[in-house]
């Protein structure tokens, strides 16, 4: 992801560059090497990953670790669109992109610094087919969007574990919109032992109610409006178990009809399932939680609820 001309302006901090206010990293030898003088120096870090083209729903993340690591800590956000999980099919190559934009984010929000690796970085000697090592969670991650998108997970178990030797942070923020990720993020840390605390933060949506996603920017105005069936199907379904406990067969029968009634909408899946433990369940009560994939057009948006 190459800088605009004159976007970037070298610091005097040989391991770092300064780019549109903000101090980053591009190599892990410099970000761990930072890090490791923040903890040395008593300092907390709080870590925020994600793929860029980001929005008030990312810097809701930011403020949380600022909050979880306090005035005199450090915020890290980092910037990487990993291929890993990305299916030769979907959307690796177009994915959103907007440095200028994000760091402006950055700036106003305080953001520490920023990490943002290349490819080589990430996966060294894997463009020559050496790199051969991966992080596979085996439970969490066997329904919903690991059925729908098979080798996603690898790829992200993989990068994130990567992402937390980078940084060494104290806290890492998670939204709740990939609610089955956040899971599988979390038994992953406990697994392997990662001396760090993971937060799930609540999701942001926009005034009518869609959850915000950086693939939201794919939607023609028709396709926004129909989108809303994914925030309008949790509601339904509140609304239902408000009632008393229901079938989930029931339920998932009822939002795919509903999801029928926009044209532009298509049903991947809908599940109901433990908030923990993601098991699925047969019948639907208040506390049980419920994620769906639905596309619209050609873009696949994911949403979550506790009913």
């Amino acid at each position: 992801m190459a800088l605009a001309a004159g976007f970037c302006d070298v610091s005097l901090d040989a391991t770092a560059v300064t780019v549109n206010g903000v101090k980053t990293f591009k190599t892990v030898a410099a970000m761990q090497r930072t890090a490791l003088g923040w903890r040395q120096a008593g300092l907390r870090i709080g870590f925020v990953p994600t793929m860029g083209f980001l929005h008030d729903g990312h810097m809701s993340l930011v403020r949380e670790a600022r909050r979880r690591v306090g005035a005199t800590g450090r915020v890290v956000l980092s910037i990487y669109v990993n291929p890993t999980q990305f299916a030769p099919t979907e959307d690796l190559a177009k994915y959103p992109r907007d440095l200028k934009r994000d760091y402006a984010l950055c700036r106003e929000e305080g953001v520490d610094a920023v990490f943002l690796p290349s490819d080589a970085a990430m996966y060294p000697g894997k463009a020559g087919g050496l790199y051969s090592t991966y992080v596979v969670e085996e439970r969490l991650t066997q329904g919903m969007e690991g059925v729908s998108r098979p080798t996603h997970f690898r790829g992200v178990t993989t990068v994130v574990a990567k992402l937390f030797n980078c940084v060494l942070p104290d806290v890492a923020v998670f939204g709740a919109k990939d609610w089955q990720q956040a899971a599988v993020i979390r038994r992953m840390s406990t697994d392997l032992n990662f001396p760090l605390k993971v937060i799930v933060a609540p999701t942001r949506r926009e005034p009518d109610g869609l959850a915000m996603s950086s693939r939201n920017t794919y939607l023609g105005p028709e396709e926004r409006s129909q989108a809303l069936v994914l925030s309008e199907s949790i509601a339904a379904c509140r609304r239902a178990v408000a009632k008393g406990p229901a079938p989930a067969a029931d339920l998932k029968k009822a939002v795919a009809r509903l999801v029928k009634t926009r044209p532009a909408a298509r049903l991947d899946y809908v599940e109901f399932f433990h908030p923990e433990t993601l098991e699925p369940t047969r019948e639907v009560r208040r506390g049980t939680q419920m994620a769906l994939a639905v596309f619209v057009g050609k873009t696949r948006l994911i949403d979550n609820g506790r009913l």
